[in-house]
């Protein structure tokens, strides 16, 4: 290594007097001091006042390596609906049983011990179980098969069961078999057998006997349970955003919740429903559903049709987004009121309100006096876009949220909670 003193003087020479106290390798250099490697920095890096590289340091901000986290890609909301799945056909089949044992028991001096051989043990059911971390059927495999049961061993040993298979499934996914509804998963935690598994096979000694003292007989295990099921999933939200295309239901979901639905100025943005979170002071969160903006003809499966259709009928109450811009607003709500009843009776009769939005552009504000005529439900003007009046839907959205659940705890039920 180089002397202090030299790095204390900035490699200038030094003097006689110090020179003369240095080693003899020292003068013999003529005192320089001796060449030696150093790392040089691989990025480039302007040079000193002197011309010389600087070493490589961790500790200087200038020559210390970028650590910044790589952000997360954005993916768009073509590329996301395909993450997204609200239909699956799952093929389901019960683990087999296991095969009785055949055996007799034999030790020294005890040559007829009798028969000893277990049962086989029972095949694993293949099991629904509703999460409530789960958003989409998109995990969900085509096939499922439950564990096979172990075959009885000697010394009348039993075979081991076979284990469950459980599926996650979201919250408020359909179970549906030729057509009919053999299950509904509403709640967290919710259990449904797809598929049974076969019982297990029964050993020689279960058909021991005084009339059959020495029985060679067993039974193999049993196939387990085979069935073919459709698996839809309905959004479970406590509002449901109900809008033509480009009314700006995706703006006012941002607007009031976390959650990031694609926004743009061309029609059907939305391809996927997306729920947002309202949370309030008192710590209560009401789930709002932004659904795919519907069509004249919706009911008769034009456009996106039935397939978002039907994510509406879990919601508790209604919120109809209407452009205000747009001539005659009201016709849209009488419209979309129809496509509801035709779809469902009684679905558009839901509790409700009327979002007016846009209602920063001068049309709007002409439009809405007639739209308040026209109809008899509550009318909220609002703009998503810069946020005015939105504590006044804020504010209504949780007398809506708290009428639901003062119903449901009337009738003995619990209510939705997110």
């Amino acid at each position: 290594m180089l002397p202090r003193c030299w790095a204390l003087l900035g490699g200038r020479p030094l003097p006689a007097a110090v020179s003369a106290m240095l080693p003899r390798r020292w003068a013999l250099l003529g005192g320089r001091p001796p060449w030696r490697p150093a790392l040089l920095l691989l990025s480039p890096v302007p040079l000193p006042v002197g011309g010389r590289q600087p070493t490589f340091s961790t500790t200087c901000v200038r020559c210390s390596k970028n650590r910044r986290l790589r952000q997360k890609r954005v993916i768009s909301e073509r590329k996301l609906t395909r993450y997204f799945v609200d239909h699956r056909k799952v093929r389901v089949v019960g683990g087999q049983g296991g095969g009785g044992g055949h055996s007799f028991y034999s030790e020294p001096r005890k040559i007829f011990g009798g028969p000893d051989g277990g049962n086989g043990g029972d095949g694993g059911h293949v099991i629904l179980k509703a999460d409530q971390q789960m958003k989409s059927l998109a995990s969900v495999l085509p096939f499922y098969q439950g564990f096979h049961g172990e075959k009885g061993g000697t010394k009348n040993c039993y075979g081991a069961n076979g284990a469950y298979v459980y599926v996650k499934v979201p919250v408020g996914t359909l179970v549906k078999e030729d057509g009919k509804v053999v299950a509904d998963l509403t709640q967290h935690g919710e259990e449904y057998v797809a598929a049974y598994g076969g019982a297990g096979g029964k050993g020689n000694r279960f058909f021991l006997s005084n009339e059959n003292r020495a029985p060679t007989l067993f039974t193999p295990g049993e196939p387990g349970q085979e069935r073919v099921l459709h698996l839809e999933l309905k959004t479970t939200a406590h509002a449901g955003l109900v809008g033509f295309p480009n009314a700006g239901k995706s703006s006012l979901l941002r607007a009031i919740s976390n959650a990031k639905p694609a926004v743009a100025t061309y029609p059907f943005t939305t391809l996927n429903p997306h729920v947002g979170i309202v949370h309030y002071q008192d710590y209560e969160q009401v789930a709002v559903a932004d659904i795919p903006g519907l069509i004249k003809g919706a009911h008769q499966n034009r456009g996106l049709g039935m397939a978002f259709l039907r994510h509406i009928e879990r919601c508790r109450f209604l919120l109809y987004v209407v452009d205000l811009s747009a001539s005659q607003p009201w016709i849209q709500l009488q419209d979309l009121k129809y496509e509801l009843e035709q779809y469902r009776k009684g679905l558009s009769e839901r509790p409700c309100v009327v979002i007016g939005n846009k209602i920063d552009l001068a049309q709007s504000r002409i439009n809405l006096p007639l739209l308040k005529e026209q109809i008899d439900e509550r009318v909220i003007a609002l703009s998503a876009l810069t946020g005015d009046n939105l504590e006044e839907l804020l504010l209504h959205l949780r007398e809506l949220y708290d009428t639901y659940v003062k119903t449901e705890q009337s009738r003995g039920q619990s209510p939705v909670k997110w």
